[in-house]
């Protein structure tokens, strides 16, 4: 452990060098003085003469430093800094007038609501003898290898905040957290806690990028101009929502595209009530994004001695355009984040039977759907829901979770060995966080779920929610599943969440504790997943909400896979993972071919249904009772070209090459982590006038080097005395690009290149 002392005495010699008319001011260090540091390595630096902080990844550089009000002040953040002799010390801004204070000005680190501060504050609270006055100033420092922790203190109280900055320095990625630490003899009620702020550097004509939707329509990109003022993202339903996910990206004047520009980014780790609050604040056009825990019916009180944690928020830099900056978060992901990033795996093909059965299950149908799914090579076999208490419909059953003897008399036993006989892991859903007003559970625990006591129960899909913020709950639940899957070999999860809360009420706890349920709700759900991953190391876990209603940075550690969206209809797709791919990795995005027409009434190829679902972690939805020995021998080539390239799709590069948001071609190119196999999807909407569809210019590959090219139906317009089987030149596809010979409507292909040696 590297540790270094908390002594930032202001040297003497520093001069003052004030910048323009908006007041900039940097105070630069006189040569003989600039920091020297041994190591530059290292990915977190302390400049003592400076009193600054150099946290470097690969590629950005993020600097803090000290002010002359011993406030913590962000200093820049992008492209590299290559030298010490770049570095400054902070000094606040001046201000702009009495009614924009210097405070405001300043790009504090982590502000809290007090003094003349204006902006959106990190932290808000009041104290018990009535204070809301909080100022928080530089205490002390520590860094530990790639981690920096800066300890901040109230000027008054004994209130102080930690923040850790963790650098993940090969994925351009850095991440802040914040404890709030209360070590006053009195009770402090935190009423707003956030995790910190991103600052662009200043400047008019940003624009935002963001996703928001709705059931069966999540994940749509969204784009707008940065105005003064402030734009709040945010989910106040009591899981992420599929109404807006916690991730943002800043380019500068809309300039940005998927291989050039500036993007800053960044996403909150969180599964609850979650806000982001993207200010631009007039004089200055400085712009920021604070991230954390939503204030909307928040509070938390917090006894003499005890903390809170704020959500983990996350952001990086790339200057090659949104490609590069999603092929970052992508990298940390898989690499940091997933349940599997010390010893990664491909994802198997699945097959779910929700779609063939719904709720009539029963132990012969679902042999029979077993035998033919084991047929197309699938690896995984999902039973839905239905299995258990009296759940017949969506009106009954949810909180029983026992098996339905009259539909399986000798329990799962038989069943899921029957699927291990066929080669195939056994998979079961559930919906552990929700109960129905008709099940046993409720008659015996109707204090278990959420309510105001006197007031209306609202349900919706005939189900309310369980209070998980209640350890006797918690512990319930963990203990029927833990119990399932103790006494079954089920190796897979589908958690399901179909509702959002209402009437958010805890009625058994002490009145100043009652808003905590949105923080604690999520904890228990962190808390039940985590235990039962280190109870049964094997399992492996799905996100579901309706859809991709809970998909963040918080349940991408406890899960494997999300569910994308409940709308499978492939066409509708190509939008919906499309907006997925820029804040998520193809890996964890459950893709599923399902039968037509689907949710709108559109038809499809079955071609087409595969290649889009292909993009991602393949699964089956359709009804197998119902296809044809064609359906069947399609699939079954399909289900063996993806196994050939499911490592390139879910574990390579995703470049973006043309989007179904703005023509009737939509293309995307997949390249290995070790360059040696690319894959393009090609999507046809439809086509007019005969007119071609448009070359496809490659990305990612060695120019120098020799792909042999072949396609899945000889759909690659060859030009003359070109053989793809002998070799194309990186060059060629770069720059000369793909012609497809894709004709009429929902046509589709997909090339596969294997480098030669």
């Amino acid at each position: 452990m590297e540790h270094h002392s908390s002594d930032l005495r202001a040297s003497a010699l520093w001069k003052g060098i004030i910048l323009g008319t908006l007041g900039i001011s940097i105070f630069f260090a006189p040569a003989l003085m600039r920091a020297q540091v041994a190591g530059n390595g290292a990915p977190v630096r302390y400049l003592p003469d400076l009193k600054v902080w150099v946290l470097d990844t690969a590629r950005t550089s993020y600097i803090i430093g000290v002010n002359e009000r011993n406030e913590l002040q962000n200093l820049y953040w992008g492209e590299k800094l290559v030298s010490d002799h770049d570095f400054f010390a902070a000094h606040s801004r001046p201000e702009h007038a009495s009614f924009d204070s210097s405070e405001t000005m300043t790009n504090n680190e982590y502000p809290g609501w007090g003094g003349k501060y204006y902006n959106e504050p990190s932290l808000k609270l009041t104290l018990a003898d009535g204070d809301r006055d909080l100022v928080l100033k530089y205490a002390s420092q520590e860094i530990h290898a790639n981690r920096l922790v800066i300890r901040l203190k109230d000027i008054q109280y004994d209130l102080f905040v930690n923040l850790t900055y963790t650098v993940f320095a090969q994925e351009d990625i850095i991440r802040k957290q914040a404890e709030i630490q209360n070590r006053t003899s009195q009770v402090v009620t935190v009423e707003s806690a956030q995790s910190g702020v991103w600052y662009v550097p200043r400047g008019e004509g940003y624009r935002l990028t963001y996703l928001t939707g709705r059931w069966a329509g999540e994940t749509q990109l969204t784009r707008e101009p940065i105005e003064p003022g402030k734009k709040v993202l945010e989910s106040r339903r009591g899981n992420t929502s599929g109404q807006m996910n916690p991730w943002f990206a800043i380019d500068e004047r809309g300039e940005a595209d998927e291989e050039h520009g500036r993007v800053w980014f960044g996403a909150l780790g969180w599964s609850g009530n979650w806000k982001l609050t993207v200010e631009d604040t007039p004089p200055a056009h400085q712009v920021r994004v604070t991230g954390g825990y939503n204030d909307f019916d928040f509070s938390c009180p917090l006894k003499p001695g005890e903390s809170l944690s704020t959500p983990p928020y996350y952001g990086g830099f790339s200057s090659q355009g949104f490609g590069e900056a999603s092929r970052l978060m992508h990298r940390f992901e898989r690499d940091e984040i997933l349940p599997d990033h010390a010893h990664p795996h491909v994802r198997p093909v699945m097959y779910n039977s929700w779609e063939a059965t719904e709720f009539n299950v029963d132990e012969a149908g679902q042999k029979a759907l077993a035998e033919k799914a084991a047929k197309l090579g699938v690896e995984l076999f999902v039973m839905d829901d239905g299995w258990f208490g009296q759940r017949n419909n969506d009106r009954a059953g949810l909180g029983d979770w026992f098996v339905n003897r009259q539909k399986f008399p000798n329990g799962l036993k038989p069943l899921i060995s029957y699927v291990n006989r066929l080669g195939m892991d056994f998979g079961l859903w559930f919906e552990p966080e929700m109960v129905n007003p008709d099940s046993d559970l409720y008659r015996k625990h109707p204090d278990w779920v959420m309510n105001f006591p006197g007031r209306p129960r609202s349900e919706a899909r005939h189900q309310l929610v369980l209070n998980m913020a209640r350890d006797d709950v918690k512990e319930y639940i963990f203990s029927v599943l833990d119990k399932m899957l103790s006494e079954n070999n089920i190796k897979y999860i589908k958690w399901d969440m179909n509702r959002h809360f209402s009437e958010p009420g805890w009625p058994e706890a002490p009145v100043p504790e009652q808003k905590e349920i949105w923080v604690k709700y999520v904890r228990n759900v962190y808390w039940i997943m985590d235990h039962l991953r280190a109870a049964h190391p094997q399992l492996e876990i799905e996100s579901c909400s309706g859809g991709g209603g809970r998909v963040d940075l918080g349940v991408l550690e406890r899960v494997d896979e999300v569910w994308t969206s409940d709308d499978t209809e492939a066409f509708d797709r190509l939008r919906i993972q499309e907006g997925f791919s820029f804040a998520y990795p193809p890996k964890v995005m459950s893709a599923w071919v399902t039968d037509v027409p689907n949710l709108n009434g559109r038809s499809t190829p079955l071609t087409f249904r595969f290649l889009v679902a292909m993009q991602g972690s393949l699964g089956i939805g359709a009804n197998l009772n119902k296809w044809s020995s064609d359906d069947f021998a399609l699939a079954t080539q399909m289900v063996n070209t993806y196994k050939s390239i499911r490592a390139t799709v879910q574990e390579g590069d995703l470049y973006r090459l043309y989007s179904p948001r703005e023509g009737n071609l939509t293309a995307n190119e997949y390249v290995s982590a070790d360059g040696k196999q690319a894959v393009v999807f090609a999507f046809l909407h439809s086509q007019q006038f005969l007119w071609p569809a448009p070359t496809i210019n490659l990305r990612g590959l060695e120019e120098n080097a020799l792909y042999r090219i072949k396609t899945i139906d000889n759909k690659l317009i060859v030009p003359p005395g070109l053989n793809p089987e002998n070799g194309v030149s990186g060059s060629f596809l770069v720059h000369h690009g793909l012609n497809l010979d894709l004709r009429g409507d929902y046509d589709s292909t997909l090339v596969i290149l294997e480098k030669l040696d």
